[in-house]
């Protein structure tokens, strides 16, 4: 029988354990691969919460927000702490679908280990690719979880395999399932040779049948093998055909994952309760320690060509990265944040290095999904909530006055769908605006502009369903009601020819005058962004109004000057100019900048940059053809075709965001409702010619 742990709340003195018993971990898969009910185990069984809730009847711990209970799915990533056998864990459960993709990034930036969640009869979906790309990034050590083992056509082999062929991901099964689909039953791990079943909540040994001895030696010699390649004592004992022993096997193998050479795949059925202990064994035997990590390097806020590291110890200088804020109603704004070095006490004075001000920390929390708990202090390793700090926003460095430093900042992917909102009632449109104000510090990925043009509100963000999200939020959590647009796509402007503008610009009313002259050089940037370069001499503009000259540049990419989009891969060259020593001032130098950009722009043969999606269909072979012949009519480019299991194949495919709208509809009629697909931001590229004129003119129409 099984016997319930007793529920035990973090205490306000609790003292971190030893940093090597410290795992930092998050979950991360592609949507529906079953990531929230894996977390929702993971809490039962190390004891936080005493029962289970499910995504399907909107009771899941992780997921309290009401859209997420509303939808069955993950929107914010959510941290909170437990404990198993002697280890403390903090857990960060992170969204799959890939219009939330940002929750991802941020919280990879700030783990050490993941669990990649993987579907046993989906095997590897786009989004999982995308989460897999990520965690490279920022070369997070995995190990895979392989799901839903007894649904029918599970294929534990074939998702390795599939690991291996897309993702180059070195994966190895540590253990070998027994019985199939509805029959899958119980689990032998691999490297100690023991087998065990699941029965309600408990996890019972039993010796491993007869008909899988065979089958264990063999994955266990194939493992032996791989691993063997990393370290000599196991080579040697392979080739002298001893058996390794297990302590050492594992080991090694934690050496080779910690290092990204291969990734250890378990398997289980999370719903059913089948698999879960063993997946939380093998975060403390195979997931690093912050230790274990390592130190993390800044640059040197004063000298960026000097580097600083932060070594997790309490006694280093302290730094950490904020990576998420919300806005909660009862205590204000919570600033997430991930110490690397050093202690944090509650009422210390910090350095906020990308802001280059100091905050005072006000409270500090150890967080369990919706329920908090106050603590004293913080250090290495700690994920915590900071209450009371009021510059910091996601991305920045918080550390010691004596001990300045950048870390890494956090990618954040462009927004490539806008919508235009205004209020029900005029009288809340302050109120519209303080509430956009406080989902933007909260989502870096989720942008607002007034076109005073025409006098809208434009948000944007990475699809319509982050935008359904937001307008939802409004309406419940801030209680605005908005009228909004149909979805329209988020465009970039940019230029193709290099130009060279000499402007001129000279304002006298009386008094004192506005004068500057700067001449610039203007040209493609591909890829890189925008780029300012000075080149002045002999002094024809002094120092301080160099930078006013890059302030009225900046000034002038977020809202362009071909459609009022955002402009994007402009190099400028200051190159020459002159001023007067009464009548030159910073305004005067960021107005000439700016229209001396503007005028040149125009000239350097401008265009228009759509965002392409990265698409993936999953279709019966039958609407094979259907199916390919729309996507080439929305201008679609196959990238190819692959066979996805029996009878269905998937199609990769790249195609303009402005052709999607309404695709799911389409691809349900035309496969009566048995394909679906996934897709995601790939690049900005330029926009045809004729549909540009198009797109302009429209534009112009509605500013008639």
């Amino acid at each position: 029988m099984f016997v319930f742990k007793k529920f035990v709340p973090l205490h306000p003195n609790l003292k971190i354990m030893a940093l090597n018993k410290l795992r930092n971990i998050g979950i991360a898969a592609h949507i529906d691969a079953g990531k929230t009910t894996v977390t929702e185990r993971i809490l039962f069984f190390t004891g936080t919460t005493r029962k289970m809730g499910e995504v399907h009847d909107g009771q899941a711990t992780m997921d309290f927000m009401k859209q997420e209970q509303e939808r069955g799915i993950t929107i914010a990533s959510a941290a909170i702490s437990c404990a198993w056998n002697g280890f403390a864990i903090n857990l960060i459960d992170t969204p799959g679908h890939v219009d939330f993709t940002i929750e991802v990034e941020r919280s990879l930036r700030v783990i050490d280990g993941m669990i990649a969640v993987f579907c046993a009869v989906g095997g590897v979906e786009p989004q999982s690719e995308t989460v897999w790309n990520q965690a490279d990034r920022y070369r997070v050590p995995r190990i895979a979880f392989i799901n839903k083992m007894d649904r029918v056509g599970a294929d534990f082999p074939a998702v390795v395999e599939q690991m291996n062929k897309y993702l180059d991901a070195n994966a190895f099964p540590f253990q070998v399932q027994m019985g199939e689909e509805e029959h899958f039953d119980g689990i032998i791990d691999v490297i100690e040779r023991k087998a065990f079943k699941f029965e309600e909540f408990e996890k019972i040994e039993i010796p491993i049948p007869e008909e899988y001895k065979e089958k264990v030696e063999q994955a266990r010699l194939k493992l032996v093998e791989k691993v063997a390649e990393f370290n000599e004592e196991i080579m040697q004992m392979f080739f002298d055909e001893k058996d390794v022993p297990s302590d050492l096997l594992k080991k090694v193998a934690r050496e080779a994952t910690l290092k990204l050479l291969i990734t250890p795949v378990f398997c289980g059925a999370a719903y059913k309760n089948k698999g879960v202990q063993m997946i939380l064994d093998a975060v403390t035997d195979y997931l690093p320690s912050p230790i274990d990590k390592g130190a993390v390097t800044g640059t040197d806020l004063d000298d960026p060509e000097k580097l600083h590291t932060c070594h997790p110890s309490p006694k280093e200088p302290f730094s950490a990265l904020a990576f998420k804020l919300i806005h909660d109603p009862y205590v204000g704004q919570q600033t997430f944040t991930r110490v690397f070095s050093g202690t944090l006490r509650s009422g210390m004075q910090v350095f906020n290095a990308t802001k280059k001000k100091h905050e005072r920390i006000g409270r500090i929390m150890k967080i369990h999904a919706k329920e908090r708990v106050e603590v004293a202090e913080a250090g290495p390793g700690d994920i915590v909530a900071l209450i009371g700090l009021k510059l910091t926003k996601t991305g920045d460095t918080l550390c010691s006055e004596e001990h300045r430093l950048l870390l890494e900042n956090i990618h954040v992917p462009p927004s490539v769908i806008e919508l235009k909102i205004t209020p029900e009632k005029r009288g809340d449109q302050s109120k519209l605006g303080e509430a956009l104000h406080k989902l933007t510090t909260e989502d870096p990925s989720f942008n607002v502009r007034y076109d005073e043009e025409t006098e809208e509100t434009v948000i944007a963000g990475m699809g319509e369903l982050h935008l359904e999200i937001i307008v939802d939020r409004l309406k419940h959590e801030f209680k605005v009601d908005a009228i909004v647009g149909e979805p329209s796509v988020a465009f970039r402007e940019t230029i193709t020819q290099e130009v060279e503008s000499n402007y001129r610009h000279v304002k006298q009313t009386g008094g004192k005058g506005q004068f500057a002259h700067t001449v610039m050089r203007i040209e493609p940037n591909p890829g890189k962004g925008f780029e300012f370069v000075e080149h002045i001499k002999g002094g024809a503009i002094p120092a301080e109004f160099i930078t006013s000259v890059r302030k009225g540049l900046e000034k002038s990419l977020d809202r362009g000057i071909l459609a009022g989009y955002p402009i994007v891969d402009v190099r400028v060259t200051l190159l020459d100019g002159s001023f007067h020593a009464v009548d030159s001032s910073d305004m005067a130098f960021q107005t000439c900048a700016a229209i001396g950009f503007k005028q040149g722009f125009m000239k350097a043969s401008p265009i228009l940059l759509e965002p392409i999606m990265k698409v993936e269909v999953n279709t019966p072979d039958e609407y094979i053809g259907d199916i390919v012949g729309n996507l080439n009519r929305r201008r679609g480019k196959i990238e190819g075709m692959r066979r996805h299991r029996k009878g269905s194949q998937k199609i990769n495919v790249y195609v303009p965001l402005m052709e999607m709208f309404g695709y799911s509809n389409q691809l349900r009629n035309v496969s009566s409702g048995r394909a679906n697909y996934a897709m995601e931001f790939y690049q900005y590229q330029a926009l045809p010619k004729a549909i540009q004129e198009e797109v302009l003119k429209k534009i112009a129409d509605e500013k008639k």
